[in-house]
């Protein structure tokens, strides 16, 4: 229960929180593992695990894992917990009607979230807010987050990232003022995974749902970069071709 509690709340922070991370908090750049296959694969593991228990996929199947390089046998034993099939789409454990008598209403599907929230930072918000977080005894759930101050949502990931405390300066500026100035984190208690563990599992999950958003879009690119290519060289046989139909008319 506890753990559906938890990945529910993060869709909210993820949809509600874009807008109020766009342009107030400095992102970081996510890393781009669209060509690292096993990267995904694990991305996908911890979609799975922390994400999918309340939140749906619909507009996928668990089948689409197979463009992964994962068998069917692969896939039951990794990504599916329930009697499911393969074939299936990729809906929450959760139902509905429970999930809004927990939170008011249904958490919603993760299959675009990279590509709606494309505007406030895409992929960079998702790993930048997933990486935010640090205790506060002040907020009711007892976590906040640089990226999204008072958030609603505890973190969803705090076993693997443990506890951690950010270290902020605060600087002078030259009109008398003063700005705050986020210099590192402090470790507070440790999780199951390394700082740097944790930053590329969290890479790795932002990459998943990049994938999952457009499975086939290093194909559209290589596609796109070929049509372009077919463009130009066409317009060179077009371009030269009427220079000599039309050179003996003046």
């Amino acid at each position: 229960m506890k753990k559906w509690i938890v990945a529910g709340l993060l869709a909210f922070g993820l949809v509600s929180g874009a807008v109020a991370a766009k342009g107030a908090f400095p992102l970081d750049r996510a890393p781009d593992l669209s060509n690292d296959v096993e990267a995904l694969q694990r991305g996908g593991k911890l979609f799975v695990n922390y994400c999918l228990s309340c939140h749906s996929a619909s507009f996928e199947r668990y089948k689409r894992f197979k463009e992964l390089g994962l068998t069917e046998r692969q896939i039951r034993e990794n990504f599916l917990f329930t009697d499911g099939r393969v074939g299936d789409l990729m809906q929450a454990a959760i139902s509905p009607a429970d999930a809004k008598v927990f939170w008011g209403k249904a958490a919603p599907d993760l299959t675009m979230i990279t590509r709606s929230r494309a505007g406030s930072g895409g992929t960079d918000y998702i790993f930048t807010l997933l990486r935010s977080y640090y205790r506060d005894d002040m907020i009711a759930h007892g976590s906040n987050n640089l990226a999204f101050p008072t958030i609603a949502m505890p973190n969803p990931l705090w076993y693997l990232q443990g506890e951690r405390r950010p270290i902020i300066e605060t600087v002078a500026n030259a009109d008398g003022s003063s700005t705050q100035v986020l210099r590192g984190w402090e470790q507070v208690t440790p999780g199951t995974m390394s700082p740097e563990e944790f930053d590329r599992s969290v890479a790795e999950l932002v990459a998943f749902l990049d994938w999952l958003a457009e499975p086939h879009q290093d194909q559209r690119q290589q596609l796109g970069i070929f049509v372009l290519l077919f463009l130009a060289g066409f317009t060179v046989l077009a371009w030269k071709l009427n220079k000599e139909y039309w050179k003996d008319i003046k």
